[in-house]
């Protein structure tokens, strides 16, 4: 209590709401806030989960692809403490996937304080405390300012916080459509219609294929080398392979069986314009985190001529595109597969832990605990488990702490959270 009366100290102290959180305040209510929220339940540690959308898991509610899976078996993609159920799938789908978060949810007694808009977040080293200013909008559209006092602050926003939009020249001058990955729901809009795909990740490639089975015209953009794995080989999911060929071979000699399996049931990529890198697969994600594609039929229909590989772009002009190796080409829509990023460093006023790029600086597994009561979580390049490993560590550690000092047995509470001082 002593260090929450220092906080008088600071002469804004006054302008806005204060609450006093009795436990940590996670930014984030998407499947890492949520895994990080369950384990803390499980400690008997009380949070606060703030999120600036109006529903959990606001990126695959809001901004992804109608006919978007899970790209790896739900074994690897479950939530800590809630298996998928036993009739969903190997792949669950879009749906099914948010159904699970909203039942974990459920499960868990997690209710988040939505349309909670983080503006900063720093440690006060007077107070020894974190203090979380947020900019929530209310249904009258009147905003309030609430800062929120805290011990411990997880990190939980994700690689995936906001959109990439490239800088390409004359792209702002294109008389076409352009659309964001984040904003495409089903090529039935662009039905017939001859449209450029930038990108060639996972969401580029099944994009494509998404625009080729509503009968549009797609070419797509393949700028680097990417790898292109089968989703599945021999009936087995490839990235469960490739785990279990871990346990007794070395990375360099998975990564060659890796590729020598997928030539053998892909075939050469290169002659359709597609590039390996030098790097094998599963060490080039672990050096840079990018990640494979898993190919489920879209190299079927560059195969058949439904979908044109180009390279990059060099600028677009008012209906067409000149690309690189100077051919010109007529398209009605882009659409921008060009990913996410994080935006911690828009917000979190700290310097040590998370470089300027939104990533803590530790390399994986160091990279989920800060100093003085700082956490990330889902920033392991490594997916929804990287994600769910993060979330027990971070639980676990602050519930060492809890337990301790609070003399309390392991029992399931509420959020406790008290209005410090509250100026209307």
């Amino acid at each position: 209590m002593e260090n929450l009366f220092r906080l008088v100290d600071h002469e804004d102290f006054f302008s806005r709401r204060c609450i006093w959180v009795n436990g940590p305040v996670i930014v984030g209510a998407g499947p890492s806030g949520l895994a990080t929220a369950a384990c803390l339940r499980d400690e008997g540690v009380p949070f606060v989960v703030l999120e600036r959308a109006d529903c959990i898991a606001s990126l695959w509610q809001k901004r992804t692809y109608d006919r978007l899976k899970l790209h790896l078996p739900k074994q690897f993609c479950q939530l800590p403490k809630l298996p998928f159920p036993e009739d969903f799938p190997e792949y669950p789908s879009k749906k099914q996937f948010i159904d699970y978060l909203e039942s974990y949810a459920r499960k868990f007694e997690i209710n988040p304080q939505f349309n909670e808009c983080v503006q900063s977040a720093r440690y006060d080293e007077t107070s020894g405390l974190w203090r979380v200013k947020t900019v929530s909008s209310t249904s009258s559209n009147n905003k309030n300012e609430v800062e929120y006092i805290c011990r411990w602050l997880v990190v939980a926003t994700g690689e995936n916080a906001e959109c990439v939009m490239p800088e390409i020249e004359g792209l702002s001058e294109f008389k076409g459509d352009v659309v964001h990955a984040c904003d495409y729901k089903s090529g039935e809009p662009f039905k017939g219609k001859k449209v450029l795909v930038v990108g060639c990740g996972n969401s580029g490639m099944e994009l494509s294929l998404d625009l080729c089975n509503h009968h549009a015209s797609p070419s797509m953009v393949v700028r680097s080398s990417v790898h292109v794995l089968p989703r599945e080989i021999f009936g087995l999911s490839t990235f469960e392979l490739a785990v279990l060929m871990l346990k007794w071979l070395p990375l360099w000699l998975v990564d060659k069986l890796l590729l020598m399996l997928a030539w053998f049931i892909l075939g050469n990529i290169e002659k359709y314009g597609i590039k390996r890198p030098s790097t094998g697969p599963l060490e080039l994600k672990n050096t840079k985190g990018k990640t494979p594609v898993l190919d489920i039929g879209t190299l079927e229909k560059i195969r058949s001529g439904g979908i044109n590989v180009v390279p990059g772009i060099k600028r677009f002009n008012n209906r067409d595109v000149e690309l690189v190796n100077g051919e010109k080409l007529d398209v009605d829509a882009v659409v921008l597969a060009t990913g996410y990023r994080s935006n911690v460093p828009s917000w979190l006023q700290e310097g040590e832990f998370f470089s300027m790029n939104g990533y803590p600086k530790m390399p994986f597994p160091h990279g989920w605990k800060g100093n003085a009561g700082l956490y990330a979580v889902g920033f392991t390049k490594r997916g929804l488990s990287g994600a769910s490993s993060d979330a027990m560590k971070i639980a676990q550690d602050i519930g060492k702490v809890w337990k301790l000092e609070t003399k309390q047995k392991k029992q399931r509470t509420t959020a406790c959270h008290r209005r410090c001082i509250s100026q209307f």
